[in-house]
């Protein structure tokens, strides 16, 4: 059994000058620690047999909290209130655990408890700096920067809406406030900053990704962002896929005189005829081919994929010799991959859709606009597909979980499905009986 014992050790040539009052626990032979308690009071005003203040002492003054107080009754009063926190603590704590950082950590905690009460702003704090180095529990690594970057993007959002004239109280949002009222409050302001359907969508999604983290911690005892209608709006996104034809085209662009393009062109033709996002391009290696397949481990999703080498996938292999171009930045590569398909002529007209908000607008593209890195990856899914392989086979190399997930992502137009579904047909010979 731990035994507790506050005392003051320290004399002073003044009667009025103010001394620590220490705390002492010692458990067995294992533990034996002595930390300042922060309070201070006069040397003549405390009695070590009793532990507590003289009972003769009329005022004297001590230090809890920061704040100096009087009165010998509330003087007392704090330091039972002390030791039965500590008695609590001692219960619940290893003989291991119970070392002077963490004596000291509790007395803080006693005196300034507003400093370790987790709202839902501290949480999200806390939540994102651990997100540098907590391992995601699905691929045992860190999220990427892109992920932390959403999150710390979502926060200010939600810091910025604390502030705005969509939320009346005059502090910031906890976790008591996150309601379906809330939600609608939050939803319009985000579409009042012109943002896109899917990015709206993209911040609730983020700020439920907190509140489900602080749910499972027991942080969080609300639900009501459970709801239905607390929802993640979407909308199919209006991005572009091209055909076999555009990407023979773009092949057969003599880029010679513009290496920066010509680097370009060939990464991406890379991502089209492999399906690979352009952070797993970065790791083909010649040890990566065995067979005549490549074998890509895919580092979004921890994913082992397997690929069989197109034609274009070797020569541009070959032309490098195996060490592909070094990566650039996203940003550099979406606006090369815009002048090399403007050279390749890729300039039908495309109307695009988007809700922002609020309001869906639609607007009149050249397709080489909307290229981008992404359309590699959407453009092999959609060619495998047109072609007649089965969904399952695709997602198999993309990597997609379901089916439906898939179905989202390829670029088919109703004309297409009603051509691919007669050639099914003719296929099996129908004949009108």
């Amino acid at each position: 059994m731990a035994t507790i014992n506050f005392f003051t050790r320290t004399i002073t040539k003044s009667k009025n000058a103010l001394v620590p009052v220490y705390v002492r626990i010692v458990s067995g032979r294992a533990v034996d620690l002595t930390v300042k308690t922060d309070i201070l009071v006069k040397p003549e005003s405390w009695s070590n047999e009793t532990q507590q203040a003289r009972q003769r002492a009329e005022i004297f003054k001590y230090y809890g909290a920061g704040e100096q107080e009087t009165g010998q009754t509330k003087f007392n009063r704090k330091i039972n209130d002390l030791r039965l926190t500590i008695e609590a603590a001692v219960m619940q704590v290893n003989q291991s655990d119970m070392t002077a950082a963490w004596l000291t950590d509790l007395i803080d905690r006693y005196w300034h408890p507003e400093k370790y009460t987790v709202n839902l702003f501290s949480y999200i704090e806390q939540f994102i700096k651990r997100s540098e180095t907590t391992p995601n529990p699905k691929t045992g690594r860190p999220v990427s920067y892109k992920m932390r970057r959403e999150y710390e993007a979502s926060f200010q959002h939600l810091k910025n809406f604390c502030t705005s004239d969509y939320w009346k109280p005059s502090r910031p949002v906890d976790f008591k406030d996150i309601d379906l009222n809330f939600y609608n409050q939050f939803t319009a302001y985000l579409q009042s900053k012109d943002l896109a359907a899917n990015t709206v969508g993209k911040k609730i999604q983020t700020l439920k990704i907190f509140l489900n983290s602080a749910k499972e911690e027991g942080l969080n005892p609300y639900e009501t962002y459970k709801s239905r209608k607390f929802v993640a709006i979407s909308e199919d996104a209006d991005t572009v896929a091209l055909n076999e034809t555009e990407l023979t085209a773009i092949y057969k662009l003599n880029l010679s005189e513009k290496p920066r393009l010509d680097r370009v062109r060939d990464m991406f033709l890379l991502g089209c005829w492999t399906g690979c996002r352009f952070s797993d391009l970065a790791q083909i290696k010649p040890e990566n081919i065995k067979d005549g397949l490549l074998h890509v481990r895919q580092q979004k999703t921890d994913t082992k994929v397997v690929l069989p080498l197109h034609p274009v996938v070797t020569a541009i292999l070959n032309k490098y010799e195996g060490n592909l171009p070094e990566p650039i930045s996203n940003q550099k590569m979406n606006d090369y991959l815009k002048e090399v398909a403007e050279e390749a002529k890729i300039n039908e007209t495309v109307h695009k859709q988007i809700t922002k908000g609020g309001v869906k607008i639609s607007t009149a593209h050249a397709k080489h606009e909307l290229v981008t890195t992404h359309t590699a990856r959407r453009s092999f899914a959609t060619n495998l597909y047109k072609q007649g392989v089965p969904a399952l086979t695709i997602m198999a190399m993309t990597g997609h979980k379901t089916e439906a997930a898939f179905l989202r992502y390829i670029r088919v137009t109703p004309e297409e499905h009603a051509i691919k579904l007669q050639k099914a047909w003719n296929k099996r010979h129908l004949k009108v009986v």
